[in-house]
């Protein structure tokens, strides 16, 4: 199965963003995905440019700093959604450090800097991750909002 579908039985779909057609900077797709969702503010968290759900639940860090020359979103998961889609593509998922756990038991990481012929970041999929960790980590009403939307 294919890591998009395997991404949509897992965790969830993406409902109502428009994705297509964007431009920019990775850090600006990003940004446009996560302030769509209700509520999503963006600071500086950890040295890392982070969105937080009203400002206190992060669910998603733009990493183009870590250590290792790579530019990636983390963003909390469901129990086994980490293994799951580092299994079925390890070149584009990766399992981030234990700095990135905290509240939730498993994080998942996706590298963004992979433009080439073979391997090219599905903004609709990122889109379809940042609104399965908002509603991982987003109260109930900002989730009611979203279902509105």
């Amino acid at each position: 199965m294919a890591v998009v579908g395997l991404a949509s039985v897992v965790i969830g779909g993406l409902r109502g963003a428009t994705i297509a057609g964007m431009s920019g900077s990775d850090l600006e797709r990003v940004r446009e995905i996560a302030l769509a969702l209700p509520g999503v503010v963006e600071r500086m968290s950890h040295g890392a440019t982070c969105f937080f759900v009203r400002g206190r639940r992060p669910i998603c860090y733009f990493h183009d700093h870590h250590n290792d020359d790579r530019v990636s979103l983390w963003c909390p998961a469901p129990p086994g959604v980490q293994e799951a889609l580092v299994a079925a593509e390890p070149e584009r998922f990766f399992k981030p450090p234990t700095s990135a756990r905290g509240t939730f038991s498993t994080w998942v990481g996706v590298f963004l800097d992979m433009s080439c012929d073979t391997l090219v970041v599905d903004w609709e999929e990122i889109a379809e991750i940042v609104e399965d960790a908002f509603r991982l980590v987003a109260p109930a009403s900002a989730i009611a909002e979203l279902d509105r939307r």
